[in-house]
């Protein structure tokens, strides 16, 4: 084993999200060793971009599907994704790096996702016009930067609940995803759990958990 790391292969057994990589801070070396660990094992890196894709060996980069918008690379053989049962609401295009990547994360552990993507209460009317659509999914997560406006509006319209991921998009007092974060946090609709600014793989592992939970597995026979 590594002295660098240590890959907890068992997470996704015992709590029903997989181990992932955040690539981040990592150097080539890390990550191709990290890769090469994997032994033909499936693995999901987050925050890799593109000039970090290019210092990978030709052969590890080969096998890495990659999205240069999220980020997340996929190591390891395509999975069939189910229907979805999540609705992931961006309120800008500026907004849809971390919105990708919670869809992406779903799609790691084959969950399906409908992205509905610049539907800002700026111009309310855009997400009324996608609101029936959004209310006949499970679970919600929105994701918004600014003044973080769309987290309020939308969970006082849905019935599922609402994951709100605060984004850094923004400028002056909304700068850095502050703003946003503290309207997920402050606001009066009921209904809302606040993951971290730019964690859309927090927000989508928040998402199977309770879809896992309203279907749960069948428990184990007792001895």
């Amino acid at each position: 084993m590594s002295e660098d790391f240590r890959i907890d292969w068992d997470r996704e057994r015992r709590t029903g999200t997989a181990e992932a990589v955040f690539s981040a801070g990592k150097s080539p070396e890390q990550i191709a060793a990290i890769l090469a660990a994997a032994e033909g094992r499936r693995l999901l890196l987050t925050h890799l971009t593109a000039d970090a894709l290019r210092l990978l060996p030709a052969e590890l980069k080969a096998r890495l599907d990659h999205d240069p918008l999220s980020q997340t690379a996929v190591f390891g053989p395509a999975q069939a994704v189910a229907p979805a049962r999540v609705c992931i609401v961006a309120a800008g295009t500026s907004d849809l790096r971390v919105a990708r990547e919670a869809a992406r994360t779903l799609a790691f552990h084959g969950e399906g996702a409908h992205l509905v993507a610049d539907v800002g209460v700026a111009g309310l009317w855009r997400l009324m016009a996608e609101i029936e659509a959004i209310r006949r999914h499970a679970v919600i997560i929105a994701v918004a930067g600014m003044e973080g406006a769309l987290f309020s509006v939308l969970a006082g319209l849905v019935e599922a609940p609402v994951i709100a991921v605060p984004t850094s998009v923004g400028y002056g007092v909304a700068e850095g995803g502050r703003a946003a974060l503290a309207s997920a946090l402050s606001a009066c609709a009921p209904g809302i759990a606040t993951v971290n600014i730019d964690n859309g793989f927090g927000a989508a592992c928040l998402a199977l958990r309770m879809l896992r939970l309203a279907n749960p597995p069948p428990c184990p026979a007792s001895a």
